[in-house]
């Protein structure tokens, strides 16, 4: 059971699963000096994963250090339709994980399928070293550079899956964001531009020359921009459509290489 006076402090700074929160903040700590540097930390809103160094995230534990954007729970139904994709190839598959952030996709991707080569790429050099950390013990490499830049030309054409969870949250509703997310998390992790599309649409144009034929691109969009981004992907030259899962809020957007007539 959380420490009652504990719960009241967060509930009392805003934090809707204090209870939960207690918890973990008690499991983290390994003093009560400690435990009161890490509570004063949170009630000041740092987010909690920064505190304690890591985030849930498709039942795995994956570390994340503070300037790295925080993995969000909703994102592992993204992970799940990859992985599904996946299940289509004989061998255990390449993938490539765009904008890879803590590498907290390419780890639960290769944690459901072991053996998979996966590539993932991040262009600030904090979120390099939290995913090479978390990717080590996988077989992962991470990348530094602009999306597909530092890949070895010797994956185009091979790639199964791509995962590309870009910034999608238009510039303008950075304000209304939760403030330790807004407050904490490097903006440029957050903000995709006017539409929020910017860096999608990137990725839809470079994605054809990556994908093998019957290759699976996978983003996550809000709901609102679903339409708007499966005119991107098709306009690529990829078959799209939208995924939803009510149950985590999550839509995710999916295009796919053709595959060469018979």
């Amino acid at each position: 059971m959380a420490d009652p006076d504990l719960v009241i402090r967060l509930r009392a700074a805003g934090c809707v699963y204090a209870e939960e929160e207690a918890r973990v903040l008690c499991s983290a700590a390994s003093s009560s000096d400690q435990l009161e540097a890490m509570v004063a930390r949170r009630v000041a809103g740092e987010p909690l994963e920064y505190v304690v160094g890591w985030a849930e995230f498709d039942g795995l534990r994956v570390a994340v250090d503070p300037g790295v954007f925080v993995p969000r729970q909703r994102t592992s139904y993204l992970v799940e339709l990859a992985a599904t994709a996946l299940a289509e190839v004989g061998d255990p598959g390449l993938a490539l994980d765009l904008c890879c952030g803590s590498g907290a996709l390419g780890l639960a991707l290769t944690t459901r399928r072991p053996g998979l080569r996966l590539h993932a790429v991040d262009s600030d050099p904090l979120a390099v070293a939290c995913a090479a950390r978390n990717l080590a013990n996988v077989g992962g490499v991470a990348h530094l550079g602009d999306l597909d830049a530092p890949l070895p030309v010797s994956l185009r054409g091979q790639v199964d899956v791509i995962t590309a969870n870009v910034p999608y949250v238009p510039s303008a509703v950075i304000a209304l964001m939760p403030a330790e997310s807004r407050d904490h998390e490097p903006r440029d992790t957050v903000d995709g531009g006017p539409d929020g599309l910017v860096l999608l649409r990137r990725v839809a144009t470079l994605a054809p020359a990556w994908l093998r034929p019957g290759g699976w691109v996978f983003s996550e969009v809000s709901a609102a921009q679903a339409g708007t981004a499966v005119a991107a992907f098709r306009s690529a030259g990829l078959a799209a459509q939208v995924h939803h899962d009510p149950e985590r809020d999550a839509t995710v957007v999916s295009g796919r290489q053709s595959m060469p007539s018979s």
